[in-house]
């Protein structure tokens, strides 16, 4: 079935100044020859929330079912699919292997209802960050202005010349 179905490339990154601390999110969505670049930011958050969140706003662009590939270098995001957490932390009511309740559960299950809701094929790939890879480095050179631009807009919140970013 997902042989049928259109494949979409996104490339995603997540920073965070401080952590918590504000925060920026980036992705780069591939369709063929088309690409479209979306990045945001948040206040007072952190970097694992950032990587998830830029997946979740990827994905909200996406108007039918598609075949994606998700392309991060966080281990956090891919390794919550490919290595089955989320289906652990699912089938013991969203409480992690210390029997604590899941960190972000809130923007996993955002997550987990948007791929349903259009019925997502997935697959998630790990990058290596900040190493020659093209998409990489644009997604988090993107992440990286998204906080600036927030710092710029709410200067109480830091000296934008001295923040230092954090990465998954």
């Amino acid at each position: 079935m997902s042989e049928n179905l259109k494949t979409v490339e996104i490339f995603t990154d997540g920073a965070c100044s401080g952590n918590p601390g504000p925060g920026g999110w980036a992705a780069i969505l591939r369709y063929g020859q088309h690409e479209m670049e979306l990045s945001g930011s948040m206040p007072q958050t952190t970097n694992n929330r950032m990587e998830v969140f830029a997946v979740i706003s990827a994905l909200g662009k996406l108007k039918m079912q598609c075949n994606v590939h998700v392309y991060s270098d966080s281990a956090y995001l891919v390794n919550a699919f490919n290595e089955h957490w989320l289906d652990n932390w699912q089938a013991r009511n969203w409480k992690n292997s210390e029997n604590k309740p899941v960190e972000n559960q809130d923007l996993w299950r955002l997550l987990l209802l948007t791929i349903r809701k259009k019925g997502h094929v997935m697959h998630f790939h790990k990058v290596k960050g900040h190493a020659d890879h093209p998409e990489n480095i644009r997604c988090d050179a993107l992440a990286r202005q998204a906080i600036q631009d927030y710092l710029k807009r709410n200067p109480d919140l830091g000296d934008m010349n001295t923040f230092t970013v954090t990465h998954s």
